[in-house]
C-alpha cells in the first residue's frame, strides 16, 4: 500500500472556505489511487487554511501526472477556492506543487497539474496529459467569448454584465463591497446649482483632497504649472517636439517673442528643438454631448509649449481650432490675462478627453483585455506564457465589464457629465484605435518618435524607460527556455512586456493620478458648457463660469476621479505575486531579481523626489498595481 501525504490549500480571500464534501484522485502514469473524501477532525477548509491528508494506493502510480478534486455538496451549496495542493511521494523528500487558483462551483470535478511550466513541444511524452491539456482549452473556449461591443475598437469578453463573468475572474468580496460603496457613497454628493467665481469651486473641494489637488488649486493659473502637467500630468503621452510649424497654425515670431529668453527668437528655438507641440487634431468634428437637454461644446486645439531656460515649459501660443480663421484668434500669454486663462482651459478641457478615452481607456483597459481573452482562449495553465501573464491580467475583465456598464454606456457617467459621452467617446476611441500602432505601446520607441528624449524634468518618461528595462529583462529571463518564435524570443519578450508594462506601469501612469489632476476642476475641466471664444477683449469672468461644468457636473468630476485614482485597499503592487503559479527553483530566482530591481527603482524615485515641492510618485513601483484592477 502506497501512501501519499497530500496538503490542501484553502483561499484566503472571504467566503473561499466550504462545508462541501471534497475528495481527492491523484493520477499517475501507471493508475489512480483511491477515491478519497478529504475529513479531518473539526473543519475541514476554512479561508486560508492549509489542511493535511492521507491518500493511498494499492500499488504505486509512478510518475503523478494529475490531481482530481470533486466537490459534492452537502446540506447547503456553497462554492470553494482551491489555491493549490501538494504531494509528498511515498519514501521520498520530494513534494510536488499543482497549483490550481480556481473556484469548484456546484457538484463539480477539475483535474490540476503540477506546476512545472510546460509548452506544448515539451509535452509530448504522455497522452493523458495531451488531452488533459486540449480538453482545458475547449472547456476555456466554450466559457471565454470574443465578442464585438462596438465596431472599430478592439474586440472584448462576451459578457453584457460582470454578472455573466465567471467566478474565477471576478471581484473577490470585499473588493466586489468597497468598490460599489465607494462608487454610491461619492456619487450621491450633492450641492446648489451655480457658481458665482473661481472660488466657488472651494465649496466642493473640501469634500475631497489630496495634496497634490491642493497645490493644484493653488498654481493652476501658472503658465509653468500648465506646462508640468504636459510632462508629469494625467495624459504624459501627448507632447511632442515641434520640428516645424504646422500650416494651419500661423505662429509668428514677433507674435511670441516676448515669451522668449533674452537674445533668442521662435526660428532658433525651433532649430534647438526647445519647441514643442500639443496637437488634439484628433477631437476634430467629434460630435458633442447633449447634458439635460443642453448641447456642450468641443474643441480641437493646437498648443505650443517652449522650453524656456529659467521658466522651464510653458505654453506660447494656443489655438481653439484646426482651422484658423478670425473667429479661430491665436491666443498669447500677453492677451488679456482672462482670455489667455480661458485657452489653457480649453486645451485642458480636451486633455480630458483625450487622457480618459484614449490613454486610459483604449490603450491600457482595452488593449490589456484582448491579451486577457487570448491568454485564457489558447494557453493551458501549465504553459509558463500564461504563469507568466495570469497575475497581471487579475480583474481586469470585471473592472472593463463595469466600465462598459457603469462609465461609457448609453446611460453612463460620460453620458450624465463629460462632452464627449454618448457618440463622441465612441468615434474618439475608433479614431485613435486606426492609428494605434504597436510600436506607440514601447516606451522607448515612444519617446523616440515623439522627440521628447531629452525634455528635461520629464520624470515620467525617466521612470517609465526604468520600469520597463525592469520587466523586459523579468520577461527575457524567465522566458529564456522557450523556443525561438514569432520570429525570435526577443520579439516574444517585447510583446509580453508591452502587455505587463500597460497593465501596470502604464496604467498607473494615467490612472493613478487622475484625481490629483482633476479634483480642481477648472484644471482639467470634463466638460464646457459654451463654445470656444472667438474675440480676446471680450473674454470675461462671467463667460469662463458659464463655460466651466456646472455644480452637478463638477461634483461628479471629483467623485469618479477620486473613486477612479484612489489606492485600492486590497490593491497587489508591481512583482507581488500572491499566487504562486511558477513551482520552478529557477522561476522564483526570476521574480527575486525582478523584485530587487523595483527596489532599486523605487530608492531612486524616493531620492529624486527629496525635497520636492511638487513630487513625481505616481510610477514608485510599490503604488503601481500588478494588474489593472481599477
Amino acid at each position: 500500500m502506497e501512501v501519499y501525504n497530500v496538503t490542501v490549500a484553502t483561499g484566503t480571500s472571504e467566503y473561499s472556505g466550504t462545508n462541501n464534501y471534497i475528495f481527492v484522485t491523484l493520477v499517475g502514469e501507471k493508475g489512480e489511487s483511491e477515491r478519497t473524501i478529504l475529513d479531518n477532525p473539526g473543519l475541514d477548509f476554512c479561508r486560508g487554511a492549509v489542511d493535511q491528508y492521507k491518500v493511498t494506493s494499492p500499488s504505486p502510480l509512478g510518475s503523478l501526472l494529475l490531481v482530481r478534486l470533486e466537490k459534492q455538496r452537502y446540506w447547503v451549496e456553497d462554492n470553494w477556492f482551491c489555491r493549490y495542493v501538494t504531494v509528498e511521494l511515498p519514501g521520498e523528500d520530494t513534494v510536488l506543487t499543482f497549483p490550481c487558483y480556481r473556484w469548484l462551483i456546484g457538484d463539480t470535478k477539475v483535474e490540476i497539474r503540477e506546476g512545472t511550466a510546460k509548452t506544448l513541444a515539451s509535452d509530448d511524452s504522455s497522452p493523458q496529459l495531451q488531452a488533459h491539456r486540449k480538453t482545458e482549452l475547449q472547456e476555456r473556449q466554450k466559457t471565454y467569448r470574443w465578442v464585438t461591443w462596438a465596431p472599430g475598437i478592439p474586440k472584448c469578453i462576451d459578457a453584457k454584465t460582470e454578472a455573466d463573468l465567471p467566478q474565477d475572474v471576478r471581484f473577490d468580496n470585499e473588493k466586489r463591497s468597497d468598490f460599489e460603496h465607494s462608487l454610491h457613497y461619492k456619487l450621491a454628493i450633492r450641492f446648489g446649482k451655480s457658481w458665482n467665481d473661481l472660488d466657488d469651486f472651494k465649496r466642493i473641494f473640501w469634500k475631497l483632497r489630496s495634496p497634490i489637488a491642493e497645490y493644484c488649486m493653488e498654481h493652476w493659473k501658472e503658465d509653468w504649472f500648465f506646462g508640468y502637467q504636459c510632462m508629469n500630468g494625467s495624459n504624459p503621452r501627448m507632447i511632442k517636439r515641434c520640428k516645424k510649424l504646422p500650416e494651419n497654425f500661423p505662429v509668428t515670431p514677433n507674435m511670441v517673442q516676448s515669451s522668449m529668453a533674452p537674445r533668442t527668437d521662435l526660428d532658433k528655438e525651433l532649430k534647438a528643438g526647445n519647441i514643442y507641440l500639443l496637437d488634439y487634431v484628433i477631437m476634430d468634428g467629434v460630435p458633442a454631448n447633449t447634458i439635460k437637454g443642453k448641447l456642450q461644446h468641443i474643441a480641437a486645439p493646437l498648443c505650443l509649449l517652449y522650453q524656456h531656460p529659467d521658466e522651464g515649459l510653458i505654453p506660447i501660443a494656443i489655438q481653439l481650432g484646426q482651422i484658423p480663421s478670425l473667429d479661430t484668434p491665436i491666443f498669447l500669454p500677453k492677451d488679456p490675462p482672462l482670455a489667455w486663462l480661458l485657452a489653457k482651459m480649453w486645451v485642458r478641457h480636451s486633455e480630458f478627453q483625450v487622457f480618459q478615452v484614449l490613454s486610459h481607456l483604449l490603450r491600457t483597459h482595452l488593449v490589456v483585455e484582448v491579451f486577457c481573452v487570448a491568454t485564457l482562449r489558447q494557453l493551458p495553465a501549465v504553459h509558463p506564457i500564461y504563469k507568466l501573464l495570469a497575475p497581471h491580467l487579475r480583474y481586469t475583465l470585471e473592472i472593463n465589464c463595469r466600465g462598459r456598464t457603469q462609465l461609457i454606456s448609453a446611460n453612463g457617467i460620460f453620458k450624465r457629465v463629460v462632452s464627449t459621452g454618448g457618440d463622441g467617446l465612441l468615434i474618439l476611441a475608433q479614431r485613435e484605435y486606426k492609428v494605434l500602432t504597436y510600436r506607440s505601446l514601447q516606451p522607448h520607441n515612444d519617446f523616440t518618435d515623439r522627440g521628447v528624449s531629452q525634455l528635461p524634468k520629464y520624470f515620467y518618461r525617466e521612470h517609465s524607460l526604468m520600469l520597463w528595462e525592469a520587466i523586459h529583462g523579468y520577461i527575457k529571463h524567465i522566458m529564456h527556455s522557450l523556443p525561438s518564435k514569432l520570429n525570435t524570443r526577443e520579439e516574444l519578450s517585447t510583446l509580453l512586456s508591452v502587455a505587463i508594462f500597460s497593465s501596470t506601469s502604464q496604467h498607473a501612469a494615467t490612472n493613478n493620478g487622475q484625481f490629483d489632476w482633476c479634483a480642481w476642476v477648472p484644471n482639467t475641466p470634463c466638460t464646457m458648457r459654451r463654445p470656444p471664444p472667438t474675440d480676446k477683449d471680450a473674454v470675461t469672468m462671467e463667460m469662463i463660469m458659464a463655460t466651466l461644468p456646472d455644480i452637478s457636473q463638477s461634483c461628479i468630476q471629483m467623485a469618479i476621479t477620486w473613486h477612479l485614482g484612489r489606492a485600492q485597499p486590497d490593491a497587489i503592487p508591481l512583482g507581488t505575486y500572491t499566487e504562486e503559479h511558477f513551482t520552478e527553483g529557477k522561476a522564483q530566482e526570476q521574480i527575486d531579481k525582478f523584485r530587487r530591481e523595483l527596489k532599486k527603482i523605487e530608492d531612486h524615485i524616493l531620492k529624486q523626489n527629496e525635497g520636492l515641492e511638487l513630487q513625481y510618485l505616481f510610477l514608485l513601483p510599490s503604488r503601481i498595481e500588478n494588474s489593472i484592477t481599477i
